[in-house]
């Protein structure tokens, strides 16, 4: 959006009370171009309502009758419960593709497929590839039925992407391996981590990896705008031995490859629950000096081969149904204020979300674009040795 896929770098936070810059609003318009009868194409549709509503658009998606995605694994943030919902409830049939790919690979598979069949419907990306994604035309204008519902800074003004779900970075911990399992990033330093210290992918492209660095940036007196204490980090981390370049994966904490997984919180929630049938006891902590948020968001391929279809997911996805699966995969919703306002939030399913107090702030599209400049030219030599 590497196993899980290293999904990209994506909208960030850091726990602040401080208020948040709005992104900058993008001047660009929709297409507004239209069939006979003065309604829009599915194409071209930028609401469900253009279209007649959602049961005129669910009919248009089921005359498509498939969905083609790329790099949605199905423990990823309940993504297996979310498609086969989705496919209940409408009969289409979901293709997903390189389901451990990363932002990138979607990007890729846009742009080297345009107009052809196979390439991708919708895309799950981080908002750093979202945003350049959409500057490069890539994406479709589309308003599912609680978009404004979404906060300002997660959505983009005409629709091109939202954020759908997000968390916290964390470390997982195998107890049976670690006696004492770090809660800071000062403490992944002790010697006695050498060789255990992974990340879920390469940071230029995997964005638990990249919300791991900023959140070591955040932890050693870096800000939104100053990353590179985050690559000095890594680079100390592998210096001191601690640090191995080993993906983490379920397969390697499994094998005691990757004993402790800096990762979001929602995986390694999740990993809790998958490992504990194994006899494996799996620990999550958020870390007390680097608290960093991060989102995904959805969007629509412009040239999606199946564009009702399309348009139809991402309703989906952001109906209470779909939010509420989210949550029950202990990922934090876009909506989830809103819904807690409307009495539509699973509480039970909230209450199991790992503890972190404070509200997340955001960097601006500016602070993210340079960081991942940062990061693309410094990690290889940082981690290099």
């Amino acid at each position: 959006m590497t196993v899980f896929p290293p999904r990209t770098a994506v909208l960030t936070g850091i726990l602040a009370l401080a208020a948040v810059p709005a992104l900058s609003a993008c001047s660009a318009g929709p297409d507004e171009s239209s069939t006979a009868g003065g309604k829009s194409s599915a194409a071209t549709a930028t609401t469900a309502e253009a279209l007649g509503g959602i049961d005129a658009l669910a009919k248009e998606a089921k005359k498509e009758g498939t969905l083609h995605a790329i790099a949605l694994p199905r423990n990823w943030a309940n993504y297996g419960a979310l498609i086969d919902g989705f496919k209940k409830k409408y009969g289409i049939k979901v293709e997903v593709e390189n389901p451990n790919g990363a932002s990138q690979d979607e990007i890729s598979a846009v742009t080297s497929r345009k107009g052809k069949d196979n390439a991708p419907d919708v895309l799950d990306l981080g908002s750093s590839f979202a945003q350049s994604a959409a500057q490069e035309g890539l994406l479709a204008p589309y308003m599912v039925a609680g978009f404004a519902n979404i906060p300002d800074v997660q959505r983009d003004s005409i629709g091109r992407w939202a954020n759908d779900y997000g968390g916290y970075i964390s470390f997982g911990c195998d107890a049976r391996r670690v006696q004492t399992c770090p809660t800071s990033f000062k403490d992944l330093l002790k010697p006695q981590y050498k060789g255990q210290i992974a990340l879920n992918g390469n940071p230029t492209k995997s964005g638990s990896a990249f919300g791991a660095v900023y959140a070591a940036a955040l932890a050693n007196g870096g800000s939104f705008d100053d990353i590179q204490p985050g690559l000095d980090f890594f680079a100390k981390l592998k210096k001191s031995a601690n640090y191995t370049p080993v993906e983490s994966t379920p397969a390697t904490i499994e094998k005691g490859k990757t004993p402790i997984s800096i990762d979001w919180d929602y995986l390694n929630a999740g990993y809790t629950d998958e490992f504990k049938s194994k006899g494996l006891d799996w620990t999550v902590v958020v870390p007390s000096d680097g608290k960093f948020s991060q989102y995904y968001s959805q969007a629509i391929n412009k040239d999606a081969p199946h564009p009702a279809a399309a348009r139809l997911w991402l309703e989906y996805l952001y109906s209470t149904e779909g939010q509420n699966l989210r949550l029950k995969g202990y990922a934090r919703p876009a909506l989830m204020n809103a819904m807690k306002k409307a009495g539509t939030l699973d509480r039970a399913a909230a209450a199991k979300l790992p503890k972190v107090s404070g509200t997340p702030s955001f960097p601006t599209e500016t602070q993210q674009s340079d960081a991942k400049v940062v990061i693309t030219e410094g990690w290889g030599t940082a981690t290099s040795g």
